[in-house]
């Protein structure tokens, strides 16, 4: 593998390959982080890179896009087969790209949005200070409640009402619960609001029937393609039929040149790999192996958000044990397991050193891991959590993580 790279930038292909081995070698608990393929990546890296192909299908700017047409046209027909939509754009770059279009199509800048908060478990584009959201677009939010840390419907409603937003968001980035989409929608006609779903952290789940479905009721949905969906780094839009051309024109040319044609392809491979009955039984095991980490975490004296989860993440509640966000992160580094610091809902603390931890379960399942499996690593990151600084127990974990690691291998056939 490589042959092309080390031998014109040896440097760089030593970097991948150590990042390469980086995966192999470590249990990847990013809840935003899967393994795809290696059919994804071959398409990722095609020729297609070579081809600027702005517009849509059959309506380019540019010559030669006979073939790129089909591909892209392959893309759109899949996503719309697998989530029973009614039109799909295929071309976002990514999430954030997704959602601004979105805003875009359906709101004018200085209108008001609702959506979850960030600091509750929603995401950057949700309407934070920092972010285009909140610099283009009023947002207001709506949260969880203090006792349960689950949405208040009612909460949700009253803000509604006296928000009278154009635009209700739902969805989240740490929110280990389902959504109740038929009560968002209710919410959206009564205030005379569109409904937006971003369900870019449960995609796959969706697909693989493992999770509320938004398409009834959402008049769009964004999502990106790769975490639980398990393809390429990248993002599509959803929507009715009556929303495609605001919806295409907010994509391009309102937002975005040409489209990423290789990564496009890399997602029509994703959407026939989740078409097939495998991938449903996939996700159920991601939501198993999910339970089965937080009941174990628990067990271990670990505190969780909301007592568990619905779906493929768990938060971490790491306020009982003593220590914070940022060294929980890097004690697990050096242990061999890879998370990530998040806030956890009414935080007292920091982004940069909140008190929570985000895991998730979507690629050790894809490498092939069951429920008895998550609670022997629910056991190493408990151990590791409450002594943090213990190299004994370091070494410990890092021995059963190389074991796991060597029993489930990512890519067999690279050599690194």
């Amino acid at each position: 593998m490589l042959k092309h790279l080390t031998a014109q930038d040896p440097d760089l292909a030593r970097m991948l390959r150590d990042e390469t081995r980086r995966q192999q070698d470590t249990l990847e608990l990013i809840a935003s982080e899967n393994i795809v393929s290696e059919a994804v990546l071959e398409a990722l890296g095609s020729p297609l890179t070579n081809k600027y192909s702005e517009g849509y299908p059959g309506r380019r700017y540019y010559g030669g896009n006979a073939h790129i047409d089909e591909i892209e046209s392959l893309a759109i027909a899949r996503a719309k087969e697998l989530f029973g939509a009614e039109h799909a754009n295929v071309q976002p770059h990514a999430g954030s790209q997704a959602n601004m279009a979105a805003y875009l199509a359906l709101a004018a800048p200085g209108e008001t949005i609702l959506a979850m908060d960030l600091a509750m478990g929603g995401h950057l584009t949700h309407g934070s200070p920092v972010n285009f959201s909140g610099k283009l677009f009023t947002f207001v939010h709506y949260g969880v409640r203090q006792d349960t840390h689950r949405i208040d419907m009612d909460e949700v409603r009253s803000r509604a009402r006296e928000a009278k937003p154009k635009i209700i968001v739902a969805g989240f980035t740490a929110y280990p619960r389902t959504l109740d989409f038929k009560a968002f929608r209710e919410i959206a006609d009564e205030v005379g609001a569109y409904l937006l779903v971003d369900m870019a952290h449960f995609a796959g789940l969706v697909a693989g029937k493992a999770f509320p479905d938004p398409i009834p009721y959402a008049d769009v949905v964004t999502t990106t393609t790769h975490k639980t969906l398990r393809g390429p780094r990248g993002a599509m839009i959803l929507c009715r039929a009556d929303f495609a051309k605001k919806i295409d024109s907010a994509v391009f040319p309102g937002m975005q040149g040409g489209p990423l044609e290789h990564v496009i392809a890399a997602k029509a491979v994703a959407f026939g790999e989740a078409l097939r009955p495998e991938f449903a039984a996939y996700q159920a095991q991601v939501v198993k192996n999910a339970q089965a980490l937080a009941e174990a975490l628990q067990a271990h004296g670990v505190k969780v958000v909301t007592g568990g989860t619905d779906n493929h993440m768990v938060l971490a509640d790491l306020t009982e044990l003593g220590i914070t966000g940022k060294p929980a992160v890097e004690a697990l580094d050096a242990a061999g397991i890879t998370t990530n610091m998040n806030m956890i809902p009414y935080d007292p603390r920091k982004p940069m050193d909140p008190s929570g931890l985000r895991l998730g379960s979507p690629a050790l399942t894809a490498r092939g891991f069951g429920e008895d499996e998550m609670r022997n690593v629910a056991t190493m990151v408990a151990q590791t959590l409450k002594q943090p600084y213990d190299e004994a127990i370091r070494e410990d974990v890092r021995r059963v993580v190389a074991k796991l690691c060597e029993a489930h291998p990512i890519y067999p056939d690279w050599k690194t």
